[in-house]
């Protein structure tokens, strides 16, 4: 049986060693063997469950649940991924419907057969924003999704694009700091979380209650997990933690 070592694992599955042994910590991917010198090797089996954690992160369930799934047996295990084929055929349906949106604009723009207005938005996918939308509404009201909404409107592409740049860059500095082993409640982390929360302040009021909310949505909706743990494993966990200490130290009760 041929047996591969993380650096290995790492370079054909495209997950980085430090993932592969954040996975190997918590238990959810083990190695086959650990030799003398230390070094982990993994067979047959531990890729094949390697990629049944790829293929439900890309079903962004969280790492708990894949765990749970994984534990539950090769039966859910098939579940799992009949139900990641059923998505990605559905995602392939909607991938041609937008690419013949496409097609039909340009052909329109290029003098070709007029297109109607309600053909505009063919293949889109309006239930997400409003899944996304319905999510935040039943836990912290319409108020502050309205207020987001009004003080995102009108603005530029520049501006928007700026925007959603310097969140990169605070994300970049909290994993930085994760990597740093420094606490959520380090001074050096809140620094970054109230930088953090001046950024989320300009679409809406975020007091102390709300604020706190906001990263407890970051760790329990599964497609903003799924993006936080991209970055580092644990991401959206330190997040979590991090903004509630900020909030209880620093932020009023309520707007």
């Amino acid at each position: 049986m041929k047996l591969y070592t993380v650096k290995q694992l790492g370079r054909l599955s495209g997950v980085t060693v430090r993932t592969l042994h954040h996975y190997d910590a918590i238990g959810l991917l083990k190695p086959a063997s650990v030799g003398p010198n230390g070094y982990r090797y993994y067979g047959r089996d531990e890729l094949l469950r390697l990629q049944d954690i790829l293929l439900m992160r890309d079903m962004r369930l969280p790492l708990d649940r894949i765990a749970a799934a994984l534990a539950a047996g090769s039966a859910d295990r098939r579940q799992a991924l009949r139900r990641h084929r059923e998505r990605l055929i559905a995602d392939i349906e909607r991938y041609h419907a937008l690419i013949a949106t496409l097609d039909r604009t340009i052909a329109d723009l290029e003098g070709g057969e007029a297109m109607p207005d309600q053909d505009l938005y063919q293949g889109f996918a309006p239930p997400r924003q409003a899944e996304y939308e319905t999510y935040l509404t039943e836990r912290y009201g319409a108020t502050a999704l309205d207020e987001s909404k009004q003080r995102l409107k009108g603005g530029s592409k520049q501006a928007f694009e700026r925007h959603l740049a310097e969140l990169a860059d605070l994300e970049a500095e909290i994993v930085t700091a994760m990597k740093a082993k420094l606490d959520a409640e380090a001074a050096a982390v809140q620094d970054i979380i109230g930088r953090h929360h001046a950024w989320v302040d300009r679409h809406w009021t975020a007091d102390r209650a709300s604020y706190a909310g906001l990263g407890r949505l970051y760790l329990d909706h599964p497609d903003f997990r799924a993006r936080y743990e991209a970055q580092h494993p644990a991401m959206a966990q330190f997040l979590a933690k991090a903004m509630a200490h900020f909030a209880e130290r620093s932020l009023p009760a309520s707007a």
